[in-house]
């Protein structure tokens, strides 16, 4: 039994991937990550395992035969282990390589199963389990040296028939050091509820989940957690000795840097029956290296379509989006986001790179498209492939500004065409998001671009006496079209990340959008009324 004060954590697992040596879950000394409760196999699995197996060998005393004739053959080819003691030292031999064999058995059986040490949270109170730990009100992340509960302010209203539910939205948070983790969720409760579910900074990886009256279902998918230093398996273990990320004002404390991974459950009566997280160090990570039109928007009413992406994907790789807004191709490098990258990226992985809204802009930051943009370019696509990462790259979408005839004017100058023929020159995948939204956005027509854009009336959110008029950055419903429209290149170039794509994927034409008056996904509690951080 798990004491309920219990507040020792587990050590995660430091891996380092074959042939590499930069792990995908980097320790820390800062944080209060060793507090957090254990809930996985105890040191006395080993000796429970090795009796067991002992067991067996003793009831299957063939499992060691291989062994026990080369130690045979020794006894023949040497006439001094014909004594009798020679005898008994050959049986113990024998009793010894059993030992041996099993024993690595049983080392092998345990170490796969403390690789599976997670976090096990529930709202059961009926039948409470031994190896959960169980939430109630007073789960509270914000007490102190608590490394779990629910977060923000927000709990849920109802405990009642094993779920935790509510009627409005609510947060989770558990410490997480950077890295990916698995997290498993049975959604329900004994009211008909539709759940959607998103993590740190609004990325969307439920949308709109039904589930009956008194019904469960299982939903599992991968959430990357990331965090200021740059890890180098050179450096020393002080993470005061690591370089760091140089955050803009906005995202210190921000819960893509906030040292835990943290999920919103938001809906018609969104209701979770218990939550499963877990490190997870091999699967293939998808990068995404861009601006504001890609970032994860923390806020209402604003949202780009790399927080859209983990929706489309399934639970054998993660979306990390180090995407940030205001930044340039040169930026990104400056301020140590594409080392930050470069500091956990591992063959098999992927860096989708998407730059041009702010580079064209005059001023100190310019990036002239003919030269610095495509020299930028060709540093991120030898950078990936000399850490065996696939690049791909991404034309930036058009705004939104059409001419007299309803179709959609070139703003975005010579940045869409170095990027395709770099693309060519390089033989790497380009998704041609530029040429692509002109068709999306000229069937949405200029008023049905109004909801795929932030245009809202005065008073439409609190603290809003004024009008929002944005032509550059998306609602929910534009960055989501975006991110279907992107999907679906991908299929159509059968491209290698096809095989994790989330099954049905439903085939997307842009020429022919989803209506607005189809779309549907609640609002997250937070808002803003600032335009997302520009150069």
């Amino acid at each position: 039994m798990i004491p309920a004060d219990s507040r020792s954590i587990v050590e995660t697992i430091d891996k380092t991937k074959t042939g590499t040596t930069k792990p995908r879950h980097k320790l820390q000394s800062s944080g209060s990550y060793d507090e957090l409760p254990q809930l996985h196999f105890s040191e006395t699995c080993k000796l429970y395992a090795f009796y067991v197996l002992m067991s067996i060998g003793n009831l299957f005393p063939n499992i060691t035969s291989i062994v026990y004739d080369r130690i045979r053959h020794l006894y023949q080819e040497y006439p001094v282990m014909h004594s009798t003691s020679a005898t008994s030292t050959v049986i113990r031999i024998r009793q010894l390589c059993t030992v041996l064999l099993l024993g690595s058995i049983s080392i092998v059986v345990c170490t796969k199963a403390v690789a599976q040490r997670g976090w096990i949270f529930d709202c059961s109170l009926t039948n409470p389990a031994k190896d959960r730990i169980h939430l109630t009100g007073a789960s509270l992340y914000n007490q102190p040296a608590s490394t779990f509960g629910f977060d923000f302010g927000t709990v849920p209203n109802a405990f009642t028939g094993d779920s935790c539910s509510s009627t409005q939205p609510f947060y989770f948070s558990v410490a997480a050091r950077d890295g990916n983790y698995q997290v498993t969720l049975v959604l329900g409760s004994p009211r008909a509820s539709t759940t959607t579910v998103r993590a740190e900074s609004r990325r969307l990886f439920v949308k709109q989940m039904k589930v009956a009256a008194g019904r469960s279902r299982q939903v599992v998918f991968i959430v990357n957690v990331r965090t200021q230093q740059i890890f180098s398996p050179e450096a020393p273990q002080s993470t005061a000795s690591y370089p760091q990320v140089r955050l803009k004002q906005r995202e210190i404390g921000a819960q893509d840097w906030d040292n835990r991974l943290t999920l919103e459950f938001n809906g018609d009566y969104p209701s979770v029956r218990s939550i499963f997280i877990r490190p997870i160090d091999n699967v293939p990570t998808i990068y995404i290296a861009g601006d504001s039109t890609v970032v994860d928007q923390a806020k209402e009413p604003w949202a780009a379509w790399g927080q859209m992406l983990p929706a489309f994907f399934n639970s054998k790789i993660s979306v990390a989006n180090e995407a940030e807004s205001g930044e340039t191709i040169r930026s990104f490098v400056s301020e140590r986001r594409l080392a930050k990258i470069m500091s956990t990226i591992h063959p098999g992985d992927y860096l989708m790179i998407q730059f041009g809204h702010n580079d064209q802009k005059p001023g100190p930051g310019y990036v002239p498209a003919d030269a610095d943009f495509k020299t930028y370019l060709l540093k991120y696509i030898r950078e990936a492939r000399d850490h065996g990462a696939t690049p791909i790259l991404v034309t930036p979408m058009n705004r939104r500004d059409f001419d007299a005839g309803g179709k959609i004017l070139q703003t975005l100058g010579d940045y869409p065409q170095a990027m395709r023929e770099v693309a060519a020159q390089q033989n790497v995948a380009v998704i041609d998001l530029n040429a692509l939204s002109k068709t999306l956005f000229e069937a949405m027509g200029e008023a049905g671009t109004l909801h795929a854009f932030v245009h809202f009336p005065a008073n439409s959110f609190p603290n809003q006496p004024l009008e929002l008029k944005d032509n550059t950055h998306f609602t929910d419903y534009g960055a989501y079209e975006l991110a279907r429209t992107i999907v679906q290149n991908i299929r159509d170039q059968r491209l290698s990340i096809t095989r994790y794509l989330r099954l049905p994927v439903s085939p997307f034409n842009p020429a022919h959008p989803d209506p607005f008056s189809d779309w549907s996904l609640p609002p997250s509690p937070d808002f803003s009324t600032t335009t997302p951080y520009e150069r």
